[in-house]
């Protein structure tokens, strides 16, 4: 029996990365896996992955429309669903602060935070209705941390951690726990970033106190196995940080932007 036996989980933005690795751990561990992405290549390739123990739904989390339809499909797919893993990001450009735009704020909130409500709180009344229920929001050392050039990502995580533990206060008498997890791992986004600045993967290694990110199936994926498995029923509204030690200093690395000067120069 695995720890998560009979469950049914959905994932977004399980299609690659720590997604996709949540969605192969929750698989071996018995549970019944909707794996939710916008990428329908990347999304089914995750679901053969788990043979009948998956299926895939595609989703924009930006689209409220879009998530209501996945939290109908995810119910109709098993019957049901015991735990939510958000996840997903849609992804964004580095650059310094007063280089955002407003669309790229809103698109941030719209898929890192709105969406996510919207699915917890689609999903929550059959939770309270069996009372049990297990949610689980990855979040971010982004925003913990004051990474620069990713602001809109930091803002969108932090607002779905405070999220987190509201949810997490008013769900307890219901036996639906909320909790978030930063991770640290090479993740789709990781890699992404690390393409455009190559220099940056040494140091984000030689920054981490064990000396390594993470690896999102070994590393991460057992610790979110634990918050939706019947181990962590008295562990709630908390922040865990499967980082290697990277949040006890803080980020040490980041991105050269540049610095606008008033002079006009930058460099």
């Amino acid at each position: 029996m695995g720890r998560l036996e009979g469950r049914r989980a959905v994932i977004t933005g399980a299609g690659d990365g720590i997604g996709r690795g949540l969605a192969r751990v929750f698989a071996a561990e018995g549970a019944r896996v909707v794996v939710a992405d916008i990428d329908p290549d990347a999304g089914r390739r995750t679901a053969d992955e788990l043979g009948g123990a998956g299926v895939f739904v595609e989703v924009d989390m930006g689209d409220l429309d879009a998530v209501d339809a996945l939290a109908d499909a995810a119910v109709a797919a098993w019957g049901g669903i015991d735990i939510c893993v958000n996840n997903a990001w849609g992804g964004g450009e580095i650059s310094r602060f007063e280089h955002k735009t407003p669309d790229g704020l809103a698109r941030a909130m719209a898929v890192g935070f709105h969406g996510p409500v919207r699915l917890m709180t689609r999903l929550y009344p059959g939770m309270r209705e069996r009372g049990h229920g297990r949610v689980v929001n990855m979040c971010s050392l982004n925003g913990v941390d004051a990474h620069v050039g990713t602001a809109e990502y930091n803002a969108a995580k932090e607002a779905l951690r405070a999220a987190t533990r509201t949810a997490a206060r008013e769900w307890a008498p219901h036996g639906v726990t909320v909790n978030a997890v930063c991770p640290a791992a090479k993740s789709a986004a990781f890699r992404r970033v690390m393409a455009a600045h190559p220099e940056l993967e040494a140091a984000a290694d030689a920054a981490n106190p064990m000396g390594r990110i993470g690896d999102p199936e070994t590393d991460i994926a057992p610790v979110v196995v634990f918050l939706a498995a019947d181990e962590s029923r008295y562990l709630t509204g908390n922040t865990l940080f499967v980082d290697g030690g990277s949040h006890i200093n803080g980020s040490a690395w980041a991105p050269d932007l540049g610095d606008d000067r008033p002079d006009g120069g930058e460099g």
